[in-house]
C-alpha cells in the first residue's frame, strides 16, 4: 500500500451477523475509524430496537454517523451520500483505510458507488400512491411493484411505504421498471473499496435473529417504542421492531404474536440484505466464524 492509495474497508451483509464487532475489530487493527451505514442507527431516539453499537462497543473505536439525527428531522440518502464523503475526505487526509459497516444496501453503495440518476415524473403519481396506500394499505402497493417491477419486489425494503411509493412512481412515471435505472455509471471515488460480506447457513442466521430479538426485549424494547407511540407516524419509525410493537399498543396485536412478527419481519429484511448485496460481485464473502486474522490476510491481498 502507497500513501497515496486510500482504501474504504465496507463490511456488509445480513442483520444479526456480526458486523459490528469484526469492524471494531478492524478499525483497532489498522487504527482507524468507523462510517456506519445503518439507515436506522442515525437517530437517537431509536437505540435498542436498531441494535445500534453498544456505550461499550462506541468506545472501542470512533464512530461517525451514530444516533446524528432525530426522528424528526429529514434526512435521505443523499443527505448522507454527501454527508459521508465529506467525512471520508477528511478522515483519508490521515488514514490509508477507514471502516464502513452497515446492512442498508442502498446506503452503502451510495458512498461507494454515488446515487442512480431517476427521470422526472409528475407528482400527482405520488399523491395517488399515498392515497391509495391509506385506502387500500400497503399490500396493495406491493402486489402492484411484483407485477410492475418483480426485481425491485425482491430487493427493496417493501415494508418501507417510503421505499415502496418511490419504485413504483418511477415505474410508472417513466413506463420502465425502477430496476432498470439502478445501473449507471459509478462516481468516480478518490479511494478504492474492498468490501468484506459476513454471512451463514440460512437456519444459523435465523437462529441469531431470533436470539436478538428476544434479548431486545430483555433489554427494554417495549418500553423504548411506548415512549415514541405518540410519533409512530414519523417516517423513521415505520420500521421492523417498532411497527409491529405499535400494533400491540394499538391492541390490535398481543404482546407475543407482535414479538413473533417482528421476528418473521426482520428474517424477510435478511433475506432481502443477501439478495441485494450478492449483487457485488467483487464482494469476499467470509462465514461469520472465519477468524478476523484470515480476514486481514485476504483485504492485504486482495490491495
Amino acid at each position: 500500500m502507497t500513501n497515496q492509495t486510500k482504501y474504504l474497508i465496507s463490511i456488509v451483509g445480513p442483520t444479526a451477523i456480526g458486523k459490528t464487532t469484526l469492524s471494531i475489530k478492524l478499525a483497532q487493527h489498522f487504527k482507524t475509524e468507523i462510517i456506519s451505514a445503518d439507515s436506522r442507527q442515525f437517530y437517537k431516539e431509536m437505540q435498542i430496537g436498531t441494535a445500534a453499537p453498544t456505550p461499550s462497543e462506541l468506545a472501542s473505536a470512533q464512530h461517525h454517523f451514530i444516533h446524528h439525527k432525530s426522528i424528526e428531522d429529514s434526512y435521505s440518502v443523499g443527505d448522507f451520500e454527501k454527508e459521508a464523503i465529506k467525512t471520508l475526505k477528511t478522515l483519508f487526509q490521515t488514514k490509508n483505510i477507514v471502516i464502513m459497516v452497515g446492512g442498508s444496501g442502498l446506503y452503502v453503495d451510495a458512498v461507494t458507488k454515488g446515487l442512480d440518476e431517476f427521470p422526472h415524473v409528475d407528482p400527482s403519481i405520488r399523491l395517488s400512491l399515498n392515497e391509495m396506500l391509506s385506502t387500500e394499505g400497503i399490500k396493495s402497493l406491493q402486489e402492484q411493484l411484483k407485477v410492475l417491477d418483480p426485481k425491485s419486489y425482491e430487493t427493496i425494503a417493501i415494508d418501507n411505504p417510503h421505499r415502496l411509493i418511490r419504485a413504483l412512481e418511477i415505474c410508472i412515471g417513466s413506463k420502465q421498471p425502477y430496476s432498470s435505472f439502478l445501473t449507471s455509471t459509478n462516481k468516480i471515488r478518490p479511494f478504492k473499496t474492498i468490501t468484506i460480506g459476513l454471512t451463514s447457513e440460512r437456519d444459523l442466521i435465523y437462529n441469531r435473529i431470533n436470539t436478538r430479538v428476544d434479548n431486545m426485549m430483555d433489554e427494554g424494547l417495549l418500553d423504548e417504542v411506548k415512549n415514541l407511540e405518540p410519533k409512530q407516524d414519523l417516517n423513521a419509525l415505520n420500521t421492523v421492531g417498532y411497527k409491529e410493537l405499535f400494533k400491540f399498543f394499538d391492541k390490535e396485536w398481543t404482546l407475543d404474536f407482535a414479538v413473533a412478527e417482528i421476528k418473521k419481519n426482520t428474517r424477510r429484511f435478511a433475506k432481502r440484505q443477501l439478495t441485494w448485496f450478492k449483487k457485488n460481485t467483487d464482494t469476499l464473502w467470509f462465514d461469520n466464524t472465519t477468524k478476523t486474522d484470515v480476514i486481514l490476510d485476504a483485504i492485504i491481498k486482495h490491495k
